[in-house]
C-alpha cells in the first residue's frame, strides 16, 4: 500500500466537500501532500487498502504530471 496522507469524504454535498478540502489545505503545513477522495458507488465496494492505494497513486501521478490549465477536459 502506498504511503501518504488521505482524507476520505462521504455524505457531503459537492459544495461542502470543496469547502472542507479548502479548509484542510489552508490549515495544513504541507497541503500538497494530502490526497482527497470522495466516495462513489463503485469505491464504496472496495477494500480500504485498495482505495487508499488507488487514490495515492492518482495523487502522485497528478503531482508529477499536472494537467495543462490551458486545455479543457474535452480537448
Amino acid at each position: 500500500m502506498r504511503e501518504g496522507k488521505l482524507i476520505l469524504i462521504h455524505g457531503f454535498s459537492n459544495e461542502e466537500a470543496v469547502a472542507m478540502m479548502r479548509a484542510v489545505k489552508a490549515a495544513a503545513p504541507d497541503p500538497g501532500e494530502i490526497a482527497f477522495a470522495i466516495t462513489t458507488p463503485t469505491n464504496l465496494e472496495w477494500k480500504i487498502k485498495d482505495l487508499v492505494d488507488q487514490v495515492r497513486f492518482e495523487h502522485e501521478y497528478l503531482k508529477e504530471n499536472p494537467p495543462d490549465p490551458k486545455k479543457g477536459i474535452s480537448d
